[in-house]
C-alpha cells in the first residue's frame, strides 16, 4: 500500500493542518512511537515465532481470552494482546506493520507523539472490550483475540475522517481515495463478523474503527465547545468592569441622597472592592 495526495501541495490545505507531514510520492519517514511500535511488535513476533515454550506463554497470559470472568477482568491484556500476532505465517504481521508504517507517522505529527500514543492503543483496548462482551453473550466463540488490527482500523477511521482525499494506493497498484477505503474496509469487516469467520477479529477491527472515528468527531465538538467557552469567558471580563462602575455610580447617589449610613454591607464591600480596583490600576 504506497500513499500520495495531490491535496497536500496546495497551499490552503497546509494553512489549514499546519504541522501535518507533507507526502509525496515515496517512503514516509518514521516518527519516534511508530518506530518503537514496529520494533516492539515485530521483536515479539520473533520470540514467538522462534521459541515456542515462550510463545505459550505469552499466548496464555497476555491474549484477550474470556474464558472466565476472571480472565475478563483482567485488564492488562487489553494492552499486551495488541504486540502478539498469529505465527501460522507472516501475512497476519506483515499487513498491521504496512498500515502502520505508512499511516502512523501522518497521525502522529498531527496531534504529537503522546496523543498518538495513547489513541493507538485506546484503539486497540476498545477492540479487547467488545470481543469478550459479544463472547459473554453468546454471540462468538471464545477463543484468545491477538493482534493490533483493533488499533490499526482505528488509524484508517482516524485518517479517512481528517484526511478523506487521501490517495492510497492498494496493493500498491490500485488508487483509492481513503475514505473509501475505510468504508469497504468495514463493510468487509461487518460481512466477515456475521459469517462467523474470524468473527473476534472482525469485531476488533469495528471496535477499532469506532474509537477512531468516535475520537475525531468528538476533538471536533470539543474545539467548537471551547472556543464558545473562551469566547464568553472574554465577554464577562470585558463586562465585569462596566458592571462594577455601575453599581459604584449607583451607591454613591445613595450616599448623596441618604448618607453613609443608609448602606449595606453588601454595598460597602462592592465600594471597597471598587475602591482597590482603582489603586492597583493608578499602580499600574
Amino acid at each position: 500500500m504506497g500513499l500520495y495526495d495531490r491535496d497536500y501541495t496546495r497551499e490552503g490545505f497546509r494553512s489549514q493542518y499546519r504541522g501535518v507531514p507533507q507526502m509525496r510520492m515515496g517512503l514516509p519517514r518514521v516518527t519516534p512511537v511508530v518506530k518503537w511500535l514496529v520494533i516492539i511488535n515485530i521483536s515479539v513476533f520473533v520470540v514467538c515465532f522462534l521459541i515456542r515454550p515462550i510463545r505459550n506463554l505469552l499466548f496464555t497470559w497476555f491474549s484477550v481470552y474470556p474464558a472466565d470472568l476472571a480472565m475478563c477482568l483482567q485488564l492488562w491484556r487489553l494492552v499486551t494482546y495488541q504486540f502478539l500476532h498469529s505465527v501460522n505465517g507472516f501475512g497476519h504481521i506483515f499487513a498491521n506493520m504496512l498500515v502502520l508504517y505508512f499511516f502512523g507517522p501522518m497521525l502522529e505529527r498531527h496531534w504529537g507523539s503522546k496523543k498518538f500514543a495513547i489513541f493507538y492503543l485506546a484503539c486497540g483496548a476498545a477492540g479487547g472490550v467488545l470481543y469478550p462482551l459479544l463472547a459473554c453473550a453468546g454471540w462468538l466463540d471464545v477463543g484468545p483475540l491477538i493482534g493490533a488490527s483493533g488499533a490499526i482500523f482505528g488509524l484508517l477511521a482516524a485518517g479517512a475522517i481528517l484526511f478523506p482525499n487521501l490517495t492510497v494506493y492498494v496493493m500498491f497498484i490500485v488508487p483509492m481515495r481513503l475514505v473509501v477505503l475505510a468504508i469497504i474496509l468495514a463493510a468487509i469487516s461487518v460481512m466477515t463478523l456475521f459469517s462467523g469467520v474470524n468473527a473476534g477479529g472482525e469485531a476488533a477491527h469495528l471496535a477499532g474503527m469506532a474509537a477512531g472515528a468516535a475520537y475525531v468527531l468528538s476533538q471536533g465538538r470539543l474545539s467548537k465547545f471551547k472556543v464558545k467557552l473562551d469566547s464568553g469567558t472574554r465577554e464577562k471580563k470585558v463586562a465585569a468592569p462596566q458592571n462594577l462602575q455601575i453599581e459604584v455610580d449607583r451607591i454613591l447617589q445613595k450616599v448623596h441622597d441618604h448618607g453613609i449610613n443608609s448602606l449595606t454591607s453588601k454595598e460597602k464591600r462592592t465600594l471597597k472592592q471598587a475602591t482597590k480596583a482603582q489603586q492597583m490600576q493608578n499602580s499600574h
